[in-house]
This record gives structure tokens, C-alpha cells and sequence, in this order.
């Protein structure tokens, strides 16, 4: 594993001396914003990350080395592409062929896992999808990160799952999987743009305290994975529901006209709802994915105290 797995070394001493580490992904970076506002946002949520006490450690593979924790160059590098999209069932295929990958969720939870590292910092996590078309009968698309989540020992903080999802299926099966499903400070489900999905969280803790207590009682339970610590978008830049819902609905008619399918529905479903909103849903996004990445730090202080 240490041919192909290394952590910066301010990472490997934070983790050896026990200190709070934050994970990130950069599939963030690589895929899901637009540049420059992939690096700057990854750039923002780790200067969060070390106000809150806790050191930052971005997860993506350079070279065919899944690194942990990367410099500025190495994120410029990422943003300027090509690199792979890697979810966890891509890596070893990026890794032998020496690629450049960006890990989503269920790649970085399970790298995170791997070494340790019990907090991960995302925008939203991926679930199980709409039918673009209601009409054709076809498998459930389910996105990797849900079993992922319940595999790992590592705790997700997320504005809840991406919009464009089926949010009640989501939340069912991560129930399924045994991933605990708990809000911060909220009761309800965020839905990613919009603060309230008109679902209810199952539990609901009000901070970090209680959360890293929760966490260390989950963790010493035999068989016990995961965890999905949810807060809403900041209010200032979140959208309401309704407007948001129908921005999604726009964009899935357009995914189905033009005969989008696979791993390119998510991509083309948030690239439509910006342009439809005139980047409003890409400053949101910017937006918590640096709330959450307080917001984790915290967490991960409260763990180690």
C-alpha cells in the first residue's frame, strides 16, 4: 500500500500524533465546478478546515499515487485536467495506469477509511436517482457512495444529498445500509440548493460535542460503519425549495431530450441548473462546501478533545 497510498507528511504526523484530520475530495475540483471556482473553493474549505483546529488532506491520484493532502501546485495540476473521475471501484484502474483522477464520495471515504481518517468534508452526497423517463422500466441507478458510507468508519458532513435525486429513496436506503442519518442543529433533510427537502432527518443533534460522542458509541459497536452528519446551505445564499424544485424538474426534461444516461447524468443535470439560474446554484454550492468543511473540523477537534 505505500507504493500507492501516501499522505503529505503533515498529514501522516497529524494522524500518527492522533491530531484531527479533515479528508476532502477533488472530484470537487476536477469535475464538478467550473474553474477557477473548483480550486478556489477547494482553497477556501481548507483555510476553513485549519481555523476550526484541524488540518485539511485532499484526496486525489497524481501520477498513479492516490495522494493525501496536496500542495497548491498539485491542486492547480488537478484543476488544469485531464484527470479521471474516480469513484472507489475506479481506483486500482487509475493507480496501474498511472492516471490523474479526481475521488468522489465513495472514493475518498474509501481512502479516508484506509488511513483513519474519521471526518470527511463534501457538498452532497450521491443517492439514488430519478427515472428520466418514468415510463421505461429499468434498474434503480444508485450511486456508489451510499454503500460506501456503509462500509467505511468515517463520518460524511453533507448539505444532505444532491437535488436532483429521489431524496425519499435515499433516505430509505441509507436506512437499509445501517448509515445513521443525523441533522446538525436542523430537523429537516437538507436537499443540497434548499435548506428544507420536506423530508425529516431520523435524528437530530444541536453540537459538536454531542456529535463526537455519538460518533465514538457508533464506532465501538461491532459491524458499525458510516455516519451522514447533515446541515443546511447557508441561509444568505439558499434557495427556496420551490424554486429549487422546479429547477430540477427543468433540468431532468432537458437530461431526457437530449438522451443523457450513465455517469454523465449528474454532470449535466448541475451544469443545466446553473446555467438555468444564472450561476446562482454554483454559488451555493461554493458556499457549503466551505460550511461543511467548518463544520467537520469542529467535529474532528471535538473527537480528539
Amino acid at each position: 500500500m505505500q507504493d500507492f497510498l501516501v499522505p503529505a507528511p503533515e498529514v501522516a504526523d497529524a494522524l500518527a500524533a492522533g491530531r484531527p484530520v479533515v479528508a476532502m475530495e477533488s472530484s470537487l475540483i476536477a469535475q464538478g465546478l467550473p474553474q477557477p471556482h473548483g480550486v478556489e473553493t477547494a482553497r477556501a474549505a481548507a483555510a476553513a478546515i485549519r481555523r476550526e483546529g484541524a488540518l485539511p488532506a485532499t484526496v486525489a491520484v497524481l501520477d498513479g499515487v492516490i495522494r493525501v493532502g496536496l500542495d497548491g501546485d498539485q491542486l492547480a495540476r488537478l484543476a488544469a485536467g485531464p484527470a479521471l473521475k474516480s469513484g472507489a471501484r475506479d481506483l486500482p484502474l487509475a493507480v496501474a495506469t498511472g492516471a490523474d483522477a479526481g475521488t468522489t464520495v465513495s472514493a475518498t471515504v474509501r481512502v479516508a477509511a484506509a488511513l483513519g481518517i474519521r471526518l470527511f468534508a463534501t457538498g452532497g452526497i450521491g443517492g439514488v436517482h430519478r427515472r428520466l423517463d418514468p415510463a421505461v422500466a429499468a434498474p434503480a441507478d444508485v450511486s456508489a457512495d451510499l454503500p460506501e458510507l456503509a462500509r467505511g468508519q468515517v463520518a460524511v458532513v453533507a448539505t444532505g444529498a444532491k437535488s436532483i435525486l429521489d431524496l425519499p429513496a435515499t433516505l430509505e436506503l441509507l436506512e437499509t445500509l445501517g448509515v445513521p442519518v443525523i441533522g446538525y442543529a436542523t430537523d429537516r433533510f437538507p436537499a443540497f440548493y434548499a435548506a428544507d427537502s420536506g423530508l425529516p432527518v431520523p435524528h437530530r443533534l444541536d453540537d459538536a460535542a454531542a456529535c463526537a460522542r455519538f460518533l465514538q458509541v457508533h464506532w465501538s459497536l461491532a459491524g458499525a460503519g458510516g455516519a451522514l452528519i447533515c446541515q443546511p446551505p447557508p441561509a444568505a445564499s439558499a434557495m427556496a425549495a420551490d424554486e429549487m424544485a422546479a429547477l430540477v424538474d427543468r433540468a431532468l426534461a432537458d437530461a431526457a431530450a437530449e438522451g443523457v444516461s450513465g455517469q454523465q447524468v449528474t454532470p449535466f443535470l448541475l451544469a443545466r441548473m446553473r446555467e438555468l439560474s444564472g450561476n446562482r446554484t454554483l454559488t451555493v454550492n461554493m458556499d457549503l462546501v466551505v460550511e461543511n468543511a467548518a463544520l467537520a473540523a469542529r467535529l474532528a477537534v471535538a473527537l480528539t478533545i
